[in-house]
């Protein structure tokens, strides 16, 4: 490193960026690096930034070293491990200055692909590697597990704590373990006789982890259809989707198989996404607990068959792993994109309950409250995550499950209640809540049968085109919409210290960013209400919320403010009340970027005010 130039320090507050060739097995090496800090008792948040190839194309591993517990993307870069060349030019000029740059040396390189005001760190990892491997593939998997190791001495990691997660990842393999830590010894032996270390970002032990797992959405919100009594999974691979079901799968054989084997759930991939998706309204409208997994296209395709579940209504859950959009889109990137498609699916008057979890923990949670819903409700429920969420790991609080709760089935008629009396009209609203009563088929020899359709009946299910019959019906699925207020989850409320006449409103995996962005608007002298929306519909106090506020700045991830234009369409309030605050790179957005965003949104009003 070149002493004249200035050098960023920080202990257990920085970001550490990975820059690799895609399919060259860097995946597991960066991992274990941002699980080593973990173990140390220091949060992280890691990204993965991966290509829609399966090898070749540049990907990046971002991780941010947390103390404070700040989870979302801070922005900027101050140590970048420069693996790939067909990037290099990129990747430096994202160093912040005084940042550091980690690149393997076994090749000089001209002066002009540096930076003065960076500090350069070289180790020859493939010089290194050639010496001491024969291998070809070898020599490019230690090479990785190598640079783990000579970070362990630039930034004073834990060594026991890396061997210790090698150990458990080659557990029972002793032939691959060995060499692993041999390959990280000869990284940090290598820095460690040969450079200044540690540099002026260290990692130090702490205690600010607690009881908080680590876990990617998608296998939490699998694990919450387990839980949550899910029997049918339908599904066609499309990322960032496919690990969820995946997942499920692995679940069902671990807590689905009977004591003699036999398997006690039923999981399809089916021809194509509208297959799917008639499958899990078919498997509902027999009583079973099913479910789908898929991105937006997915969700384009399966438009119908939405529309007969909500006006059929079948319990039907779909998990919308958003992705960035339109059409295919960016499959490996983020967004917040299908929001108005989910909201109002299929052919008009529609209008369909969506889940808005915020990380693992309440993509677990809300799962199995979407199968609750769904047969509570009679129709279509979406959570909607994103790739942000699903397929990154993320700190979170432990799962939780009351094991004496009982599934909420809604109403359901029993042979019983039919020889008993009850009355029964499929789609007649008997309790004024806009919710009818069915029956499963199957349920009695003679009574309680009904005709399903997607066309227009009267309550007793018979067909008919009468106006009036229409009328009632579609009245009637208003009025279990406004049940539905009630029943989904509410929204968090966070108050200022001091009075504050801004309010912003954000959803999902904004969060994180947004709860950090707060605090360095507080300290830049602008106070923020905010509102976390987690599900559609909206309940009143969303309205009371804007209200009460002379600015609402909403706050999503999708070029055209869905969530902003959801809100102005229930609510039928003044477009001018909400100010959007969009980002719609693929990259999950930043508390940079939202506190700049409110920034130069608030200061110059204020100073409006104070000049008239």
């Amino acid at each position: 490193m070149n002493a004249a130039v200035a050098q960023l320090e920080a202990i257990n507050d920085f970001v550490v960026k990975f820059a690799n060739v895609n399919g060259s097995g860097s995946a597991s090496a960066n991992e274990l690096f941002a699980k080593s800090i973990l173990r140390m008792g220091v949060p992280v948040s890691p990204r993965n930034i991966f290509p829609s190839n399966i090898q070749g194309l540049p990907t990046w591993y971002e991780v941010r070293v947390t103390e404070a517990g700040w989870l979302g993307r801070r922005g900027g870069v101050d140590l970048m491990v420069a693996m790939n060349p067909q990037t290099w030019d990129a990747d430096v000029a994202e160093i912040s200055p005084g940042g550091y740059l980690f690149y393997d040396n076994s090749k000089p390189l001209p002066k002009s692909k540096f930076r003065d005001d960076v500090n350069v760190i070289g180790v020859p990892l493939t010089e290194i590697c050639n010496a001491t491997y024969s291998d070809p593939r070898q020599r490019q998997l230690f090479k990785n597990i190598m640079y783990v190791g000579a970070l362990s001495a630039l930034l004073d990691l834990d060594v026991p704590a890396i061997e210790q997660l090698i150990g458990e990842q080659y557990k029972g393999k002793e032939k691959l373990l060995k060499p692993n830590i041999e390959a990280l010894h000869l990284g940090r032996d290598w820095v460690i006789q040969r450079l200044p270390h540690p540099i002026g970002l260290r990692v130090r032990k702490a205690d600010a982890v607690g009881d908080r797992i680590f876990v990617e959405g998608n296998a939490a919100a699998a694990l919450g259809c387990v839980y949550g009594g899910a029997t049918v999974c339908a599904w066609y691979p499309i990322t960032p989707s496919s690990s969820l079901a995946e997942a499920f799968a692995r679940y069902c054989q671990k807590y689905r198989v009977d004591a003699d084997g036999r398997a006690k759930f039923a999981i399809i991939q089916a021809e194509d996404e509208i297959a799917s998706i008639g499958m899990v309204t078919g498997a509902g409208w027999n009583g079973a607990r099913a479910f789908t997994a898929t991105s937006g296209p997915g969700i384009s395709l399966m438009n119908e068959f939405i529309g007969l579940a909500y006006f059929a209504e079948i319990p039907v859950t779909i998990i919308d792993v958003q992705r960035g959009g339109p059409s295919t889109g960016m499959p490996t990137r983020t967004q917040q994109s299908d929001i108005t498609l989910c909201a109002y699916a299929s052919h008009g008057d529609t209008k369909h309950v969506l889940l808005l979890p915020e990380d693992p923990h309440e993509c677990f949670a809300f799962s199995a409250q979407a199968l609750d819903l769904a047969d509570r409700l009679q129709t279509p429920v979406f959570v909607m995550t994103d790739l942000d969420i699903g397929m990154n790991q993320r700190l979170c609080a432990p799962f939780a499950w009351d094991d004496a709760s009982a599934y909420d089935r809604g109403k359901v008629l029993t042979a019983e209640e039919l020889d008993a009396g009850r009355e029964f009209a499929r789609y007649k609203d008997l309790d004024g809540d806009g919710i009818p009563y069915r029956t499963w088929p199957g349920t009695h020899p003679d009574k309680g049968a009904y005709f399903t359709r997607g066309t227009s009946r009267n309550p007793q299910a018979q067909y008919s085109e009468r106006g009036p019959d229409y009328v009632y019906n579609m009245e009637r699925l208003l009025r279990k919409w406004d049940t539905a207020k009630s029943l989904v989850p509410q929204p968090v409320v966070a108050q200022s210290d001091i009075p504050a006449k801004h309010g912003a409103i954000y959803f999902g995996s904004t969060s994180p960013a947004m709860a950090e962005a707060v605090v360095a608007l507080r300290e830049d002298g602008i106070a923020l209400d905010t509102l976390r929306l987690r599900a559609f519909p909206f309940p009143e106090s969303v309205r009371e919320f804007i209200d009460a506020h002379e600015t609402v700045f909403v706050v999503e991830q999708n070029r055209d403010g869905q969530m902003r234009s959801l809100l102005v369409n229930e609510f039928g309030i003044d477009p001018a009340r909400l100010v959007a605050v969009l980002h719609y790179d693929g990259t999950p957005i930043t508390a940079r970027f939202i506190a700049g965003a409110i920034a130069s949104s608030v200061r110059p009003q204020a100073q409006k005010e104070k000049v008239a």
